[in-house]
């Protein structure tokens, strides 16, 4: 079955007025945010940080609805709710139909658990890909255009949609949830400004930077040296991020402070926009590339220069309902293309789940110095966060304590794939007490041992690749063992019926096992199985949670 083919299961039918499928009003209350641009700005460290105020011309973020910094936020009642059957609720009944917003290996792995939760009747998915549809996890709406708010609230409402889960991080930074929740439609995603926090790494980091959320080192933190004259001032501003907007002013900032020394787009860049710069070439390079040959468009438009952080990198996720968090299992990914973390960053080329270097321990410190903070930063400044906080963290080799690199606003991916193929909690009913404010003494069951995904890109990639190579013996790849399975992130199907590549990361091969090294041995197996000329990955994923075995060179 493809994803141009609408084969809706059975149970799915549009909705008339004699279907059992209704929308009812409800006591429950979930709080959201509207937020509009006022005259009125933030005080204090969130306009203070010595960059060019709301009239800079790069201050809007292409498709942002209004800035975070500048806006006022007024918070919103929605008392929708949908039940199945005409005398059934949540409580007793909990049966409902989801709609995933994008198309990727997050979309699919999103796709795989919900569609093994108990209380989810259907689940859609627009556009999906031919992977996701071929394996059944859902059924694929690639007609949908998830940019035309009204054509998503018509079909929810045709197709008795009871929760839309977005996946992708643009949607979300252009408002879709804004739309769908002012429509009464329980959303799974962070209003477009809430979503600033992925969509603006300068929102990110004043944000750090007023509510002591640990990050790379902000000037705030160090005020007090200011006047305390030219040497102390020295040392803060040596101390502190920046950004820029002027690649001259960028330069001689980098210069002062030397290498290593990190550069970030601002916005939205695919999760390509950083340069970790381990000489002042390199950071010049970067400056150049974002600010003047605007390789990222609207997203380069401003650059953030910060400390280098020098440990070990791991992804932590937290479910949010605008005023509580939950935290999920941890996972590790590998963001540079090459064995031994060599090569550009890429959107993640593997990772696993659990991660032995989130201990329980430094798990509560997250939750207490980064995660909550943020919670409540958001809901102080008036935008109550409601989805999942990604945050991209640095646990440093000279204290051993995290430190926030980046916040996403959705599921990372391949983190994603790891955390699904081992959650065993009806994850359609976790993600609407979410979206509905009612986290509160929630708890989520995962399974025991250990998961791994390994990522299989176009060969050129991150840079260019030829698009359109055939992929051959997915099947045998998954009959490797039961507990395998093949996320699809970038296929579709020639005129012969047969997978081929249309994307830069294309398959994220995942498999669970008792431990690691059983998971590790089980997606490599499948990875070995699958005939792909066109396409690359690497060899090492979880060698630092793993001792490394030598696999046998590809056929």
């Amino acid at each position: 079955m493809s994803c141009a083919t609408l084969n809706l299961q059975p149970s799915l039918k549009p909705l008339n007025s004699r279907d059992n499928y209704n929308f009812r009003s409800s006591n429950k209350k979930s709080c959201f945010s509207s937020c509009s641009f006022s005259s009125v700005s933030f005080v204090g460290p969130l306009t203070s940080n010595g960059n060019k105020s709301s009239s800079d011309s790069c201050h809007a973020i292409k498709g942002l609805r209004s800035f975070p910094i500048g806006f006022k936020c007024v918070s919103q009642k929605s008392e929708l709710s949908v039940s199945f059957g005409a005398d059934s609720n949540f409580a007793s009944d909990k049966r409902l139909v989801v709609l995933v917003i994008g198309g990727g290996g997050r979309e699919h792995a999103l796709c795989y658990a919900l569609q093994r939760s108990p209380s989810c009747d259907g689940v859609f998915c627009a556009p999906g890909n031919a992977g996701i549809s071929n394996s059944g996890n859902a059924t694929c709406i690639p007609e949908l255009d998830i940019s035309d708010s009204s054509a998503m609230i018509s079909f929810c409402h045709k197709w008795g949609v009871g929760l839309v889960v977005v996946g992708p991080e643009a949607p979300l930074v252009s408002g879709l949830a804004n739309d769908l929740v002012k429509a009464g439609i329980p959303t799974f995603g962070p209003s477009a400004e809430a979503a600033a926090l992925e969509g603006s790494k300068n929102f990110m980091k004043s944000l750090c930077d007023k509510y002591k959320i640990p990050t790379a080192k902000a000037h705030s933190l160090l005020s007090q040296f200011f006047v305390a004259g030219t040497l102390l001032l020295k040392l803060r501003l040596l101390l502190q991020y920046r950004t820029f907007t002027d690649p001259s002013s960028a330069k001689q900032y980098i210069q002062d402070q030397g290498a290593p020394i990190v550069i970030k787009a601002d916005g939205l860049a695919a999760g390509k926009g950083v340069t970790v710069a381990m000489a002042l070439e390199e950071a010049y390079e970067a400056v150049d590339s974002m600010l003047v040959k605007s390789v990222f468009g609207s997203a380069g438009c401003r650059v953030i220069v910060e400390e280098f952080l020098e440990g070990e990198e791991v992804s932590f996720f937290a479910l949010v309902d605008g005023e509580n968090a939950i935290p999920l299992e941890s996972a590790q990914d590998h963001k540079r293309v090459g064995d031994g973390d060599t090569g550009p960053n890429t959107g993640g080329m593997g990772a696993y789940s659990p991660a032995p270097v989130l201990t329980k321990e430094l798990q509560a410190v997250v939750m207490q110095t980064i995660i909550l903070p943020t919670v409540k930063g958001m809901e102080a400044e008036g935008c109550k966060f409601v989805g999942v906080l990604y945050a991209g963290l640095m646990i440093e080799k000279k204290t051993g304590l995290p430190k926030l690199i980046e916040y996403n606003v959705r599921f990372g991916d391949p983190e994603c794939q790891v955390l699904m193929v081992r959650m065993e909690s009806d994850l359609a009913q976790v993600l609407l007490a979410a979206s509905r404010g009612e986290l509160s003494g929630v708890s989520l069951k995962w399974s025991p041992g250990s998961a791994m995904v390994v990522v299989m890109a176009s060969k050129g990639y991150p840079g260019s690749y030829e698009k359109g190579t055939e992929i051959r013996n997915l099947e045998e790849a998954e009959n490797v063992a039961p507990t395998v399975k093949i996320f699809h992130a970038g296929t579709a199907l020639n005129s012969d019926g047969n997978f081929i590549a249309t994307g830069g990361r294309v398959l994220g091969v995942t498999a669970t096992g008792r431990d690691l090294e059983e998971a590790r041995d089980r997606a490599y197996q499948a990875v070995e199985e699958i005939n792909w000329p066109g396409g690359f990955y690497r060899r090492d994923i979880g060698w630092r949670a793993l001792p490394q075995k030598e696999l046998a060179p590809k056929k």
